[in-house]
């Protein structure tokens, strides 16, 4: 395949959706290639950028017919009368600890997860905060997070890529990550198999920079790393965040007689951007 027809894959590439063939092609051509090279490298930075921006609110019309729709559900349970039992269960505390001991099967659990999910999301945008429920709605939207890490971890345990890549997915949408989660990030960024994988973990710990650890483990990961895909994605993570730790490991990097030129020339540039 020419530069026009690799270009037209980098999305496939880049979101995981590239058969272990079209990956060899790319990070073949990539490697001899420094516009198209340059091409991925700015996707990928653009990608990771836009993941800080803020979320679009629903339009009114959105809110009217989520509201529309909770109504027809009432009228739709309205034909049986609830059970005693069922009258008092809203007043017991929701623990997702008990209902996991209910549920083995990962399976299950991640289908509960994405419905708590698609609950703590909605009761976020479409409640105004005076009608929302204090204390009980902030140890729901506690829980809420804790789940969205408790299945981020799960995924990225998983053999498939595409599992792993929505484990990163979910973890990039923690506000607040934990250190185990953060720990899991930047294991999976040194010792995932697959380059898109990584390349995702890059661009999730970049959102959590900030957070203790992450820039340390970016620059100790920047010495770890062989893939030059993964070597340049860093070396612009790391200039980008103007991380002045990285000097050393980028020093050593040039120094590395088997480094790829075009590797070490984005070294040598990540270098003066930072020192």
């Amino acid at each position: 395949m020419n530069c026009r027809d690799l270009q037209d894959r980098f999305v496939d590439y880049l979101t995981g959706d590239a058969d272990d063939g079209l990956r060899r092609a790319v990070e073949a051509h990539i490697a001899s290639c420094a516009s198209c090279r340059e091409e991925l490298e700015a996707m990928s930075l653009a990608w990771t950028k836009l993941g800080v921006l803020p979320e679009r609110k629903p339009s009114p019309e959105l809110r009217t017919r989520f509201y529309a729709m909770l109504e027809s559900q009432k009228e739709i349970q309205a034909g049986s009368a609830p059970s005693a039992a069922a009258r008092v269960a809203p007043k017991r505390a929701f623990r997702l600890s008990a209902w996991r001991s209910l549920i083995p099967v990962p399976a299950a659990r991640a289908a509960l997860a994405a419905s708590l999910l698609a609950a703590g999301y909605l009761a976020g945008v479409f409640l105004k905060p005076e009608a929302r429920g204090g204390a009980r709605v902030a140890q729901l939207e506690a829980e809420v997070h804790e789940m969205r890490q408790t299945v981020s971890l799960s995924l990225l345990e998983r053999p498939s890529s595409s599992d792993r890549l929505s484990g990163l997915s979910f973890a990039a949408r923690v506000t607040n990550p934990s250190p185990r989660t953060l720990e899991a990030l930047l294991q999976t960024l040194d010792e995932d198999p697959s380059t898109n994988v990584r390349l995702a973990a890059a661009d999730a710990l970049y959102l959590f920079r900030d957070a203790p650890g992450v820039r340390e483990g970016l620059v100790r990961s920047l010495s770890r790393q062989t893939s030059p895909v993964i070597q340049v994605a860093l070396i612009n993570l790391l200039a980008d965040i103007k991380e002045d730790r990285a000097a050393e490991a980028l020093r050593s990097l040039i120094e590395n007689e088997d480094l790829a030129p075009e590797v070490r020339r984005k070294a040598e540039w990540g270098l003066k951007s930072i020192v």
